[in-house]
């Protein structure tokens, strides 16, 4: 049976009307960037995250980056996050100027390891970015905790995790500010680029206004150096027509992970994930663990079962971060973790026969 990792056309065939007429709209009223799309969007996804504001930017990447700088990091600062996510999260450090410090992650949730933290604060820390990776969030009352008591920005990188909740709190309405991106394969995703910052400070949201326009609040006067940044208005209609979507999709990847735990649970060469007790976990990825990860993912892909690896080399190994002088054994969690993880298909239009002949496939390859 043929299960893709990830099928974004079934999905769209089932919002096509909806899709198709929020578009038409956009090319009537030729709203194209920024606008009365971005800002109807804007508004709905501040209501769904539970914070006062919502700023529409380009892409989850420049989320992070201008959520950093608006909030004063620069050179010669440190942020401290994780080496378990994409690259994105430390880019977004770097081109701030500072430096990305990384810490280990709990085993079980993926996340940020709030008991390492205090042994990487320094003088020149200035911020914390814990990823709720996977659609988990990390333990963020800990995390905020020793954020307030050294005086550090807590950031976080929801680019995973939207409607993921700790403790009845959306992810990304916790800290000083929230980061999303609508990469079009996330839970909530554009046809395209884009991404927003979400937070409770107004002075933070205009700055991030300003700062994604070239830095102007009015047209050609400019309070500060900017950049372009503007979420268009295509995005915006779209991302309003899958928004009414959201909390039933990822209710649909919760069913789908209940069936995987199901069929997967008792075998011991397979870890399952874990939903921590404070955490309503999304299943953006459904990642089990096995020492066999390359073998059985290979097996599958002969039954033409689509997976994928999140993420096969941590940040602290690549070359892109050598400079940072960490090597192998640096972060043993994290390493381990990536030499195991494997990726199963989850969509929220996955049919319970796919998960279950992923099950059945699984099962075969391990009896042999």
């Amino acid at each position: 049976m043929n299960v893709p990792f990830l099928d974004l056309k079934i999905q769209y065939s089932s919002i096509k009307d909806e899709i198709n007429a929020a578009l038409q709209e956009v090319l009537n009223s030729t709203s194209f960037a920024g606008g009365p799309f971005v800002e109807k969007f804007e508004k709905e996804f501040a209501t769904f995250c539970q914070s006062e504001f919502a700023v529409g930017v380009g892409s989850g990447t420049d989320a992070l980056w201008i959520a950093l700088l608006c909030s004063g990091i620069g050179q010669g600062d440190e942020v401290i996050t994780t080496p378990n996510t994409f690259i994105a999260t430390a880019e977004a450090i770097t081109f701030c100027g500072a430096k990305p410090v990384f810490v280990d992650i709990d085993e079980q949730t993926y996340n940020l390891n709030p008991d390492l933290l205090k042994g990487s604060i320094t003088t020149k820390t200035k911020a914390i970015i814990p990823v709720h990776l996977f659609g988990q969030p990390a333990d963020m009352d800990p995390i905020i905790k020793i954020a307030q008591g050294h005086g550090l920005f807590v950031i976080e990188d929801a680019c995973q995790a939207h409607g993921a909740e700790y403790k009845g709190r959306r992810a990304g309405s916790i800290g000083h500010a929230g980061c999303f991106s609508f990469y079009p394969g996330k839970n909530l995703g554009a046809y395209g680029e884009a991404g927003a910052v979400v937070t409770n400070d107004s002075g933070l949201a205009e700055k991030i206004k300003i700062f994604r326009d070239h830095g102007q609040a009015k047209k050609y006067y400019h309070s500060m150096i900017g950049w372009n940044a503007r979420m268009d208005g295509f995005q915006g209609a779209v991302l309003s027509v899958k928004l009414k979507h959201l909390s039933a999709w990822n209710e649909a990847r919760r069913k789908h992970a209940r069936l995987y735990n199901e069929l997967l649970t008792e075998m011991d060469e397979i870890k399952i994930p874990v939903e921590a007790a404070y955490a309503k976990h999304i299943y953006h990825i459904y990642a089990i663990r096995t020492k066999k990860r390359d073998a059985l993912m290979s097996a599958l892909a002969e039954k033409n079962i689509s997976c994928g690896i999140h993420y096969p080399i941590p940040l602290h190994l690549q070359d892109a971060y050598r400079s940072l002088g960490y090597s192998k054994g640096s972060f043993p969690v994290v390493e381990k973790c990536a030499e195991e993880f494997l990726s199963l298909p989850m969509f929220p239009e996955l049919t319970e026969v796919q998960i279950e002949s992923v099950g059945k496939e699984i099962k075969i390859f391990f009896a042999q």
